[in-house]
């Protein structure tokens, strides 16, 4: 991995900051090792703080009206942009064709642009030509790595001794990435040597050490790509602890995911992401979500694994509903339930208490320190 920070970003999220199309920027707002983030770009909340935008707390990243304003600001502040980074996640993947203008603006002056879309921004001819003339590098994140470095499954996971925990959701697009860092914070915070396995671009992009980008990959070696990447986790860095982000959701009707993940990463507890206002399947109209007692029972039908505790995210809902809508998921779950970005996530910590005792034996917080 390269040298990180790699340089200061403007995050672009035109028409999308604050929605679900807007996640990837949401991530590098709340937090990234690959960019020092400048600001964002979205012309419907231009003047606004992103942080105060996201969160209800502000974050010192102001957000512009178009590319052009970004880097001007920048350069004001004696510290001009190096990147722009797509921080769009439309359904598909697809660039929109009004960013295209404004991804030229930025290879013009001479910034690098990095993307997760499924669009790749090297196979613009126009793009391209611009970015050899400025001295600009385009890198497509999702472009998929050659077949020759991939791997098969040979069950090395096997070996791996520490706690395996998914974060796994119940639709795409609702805060599986966000909650698996919490948790990896919170871990570590407690004493526990824990690392992340990012499995989306938007974990790459914010410096996860230990990353593959699940959705570009050719399905014989997916399976093979989550072990290899929790196996390395491991013997790279000794972790107590190992979190592994989710994808999509195992019935969402366009983003089936989870299924290799439970399969290959073999988690030993899962923890399930929840959003209760939700009632269908994100951007899919007449998808009704399936109940969280049947998402349950799925999970745990197929991990083998139990679900131990729920992890709230509280779209939809005002800040007074949501204690209120954890309750109403304890008690029609049995499990703790939590708003992480709201209320940590202690009652989590908690119910992998047994675990982190009993799947690895002699080991505290106290002693992991």
């Amino acid at each position: 991995m390269s040298a990180l920070p790699e340089g200061d970003a403007i995050v672009y999220c035109q028409g999308a900051f604050g929605t679900t199309n807007g996640k990837t920027a949401h991530g590098l707002v709340r937090r990234t090792r690959r960019y020092r983030v400048r600001c964002v770009v979205d012309a419907r909340h231009a003047g606004a703080d992103a942080g105060a935008i996201l969160d209800g707390r502000p974050a010192g990243i102001p957000i512009h009206a178009s590319v052009e304003e970004a880097i001007a600001a920048t350069s004001a502040s004696g510290r001009p942009a190096t990147h722009l980074v797509v921080g769009l996640a439309p359904d598909g993947g697809r660039l929109p064709p009004a960013a295209r203008g404004e991804i030229m603006t930025a290879l013009r002056a001479g910034l690098h642009v990095d993307s997760g879309l499924h669009d790749f921004l090297g196979d613009d001819p126009g793009m391209r030509a611009l970015a050899a003339t400025s001295g600009a590098r385009l890198r497509d994140v999702r472009r998929p790595p050659d077949r020759s470095t991939l791997h098969f499954f040979s069950g090395k996971i096997e070996a791996v001794t520490s706690l395996k925990i998914a974060v796994l959701g119940t639709d795409s697009a609702i805060g599986k990435r966000t909650t698996a860092w919490i948790l990896v914070d919170a871990l570590q915070a407690s004493g526990w040597r824990t690392e992340l396995v990012g499995t989306g671009q938007t974990a790459w992009m914010q410096g996860a050490r230990h990353s593959i980008v699940l959705d570009s990959l050719v399905n014989d070696f997916v399976a093979g790509e989550i072990e290899h990447a929790v196996w390395s986790a491991w013997k790279e860095s000794g972790a107590q602890v190992i979190v592994i982000e989710g994808q999509g959701s195992l019935m969402n009707p366009a983003y089936p995911g989870g299924y290799e993940i439970l399969a290959a990463g073999r988690p030993d507890v899962i923890i399930l992401q929840h959003a209760p206002a939700r009632r269908e399947y994100d951007g899919f109209p007449g998808y009704p979500l399936h109940s969280l007692p049947q998402q349950i029972q799925a999970v745990e039908l197929i991990g083998g694994k139990p679900v131990v505790a729920i992890t709230v995210n509280h779209e939809g809902l005002a800040p007074a509903e949501i204690p209120a809508a954890c309750a109403a998921i304890r008690n029609e779950t049995g499990l703790p339930a939590c708003d992480p970005l709201v209320d940590g996530v202690s009652p989590v910590l908690t119910a992998l208490g047994p675990w982190l005792q009993r799947q690895a034996p002699g080991l505290t917080a106290e002693s992991s320190r």
